[in-house]
């Protein structure tokens, strides 16, 4: 497994009461509302969708990196480390900037399945 269990309860256990669904993404595990991401688990800590309008705020709370992708920032995703994630305080206003984005997006279309 490519990501703390116990990390991803903790997020579950933050997120109790919104209407989300858990899929396996980027080797990790997200956490999406409406179709949009709002947080993920990899092997080195969490990450979130903050989108751009948050994100300098995002990255002003302790902890909180910009997300790599290949040594290049992924636009509008911020990062914690495993231990910082950890921590109710750090984490709880980083989500709360994640849940604020994707709260204000239109629930995305189901794309029909392939044949």
């Amino acid at each position: 497994m490519a990501f703390d269990p116990g990390l991803a309860q903790l997020l579950r256990d933050d997120l109790a009461g919104e209407a989300i669904t858990e899929k396996k993404m980027f080797g990790g595990l997200c956490f999406l509302s409406g179709g949009h991401m709002i947080c993920g688990l990899h092997k080195g800590g969490t990450m979130y969708r903050v989108g751009k309008d948050s994100y300098a705020a995002a990255l002003a709370l302790p902890g909180v990196r910009p997300m790599l992708m290949a040594n290049r920032p992924m636009a509008a995703m911020v990062t914690l480390s495993l231990e910082d994630s950890a921590e109710d305080a750090i984490r709880a206003p980083v989500l709360a900037l994640a849940l604020a984005t994707v709260r204000a997006l239109p629930p995305k279309v189901a794309k029909p399945a392939k044949r």
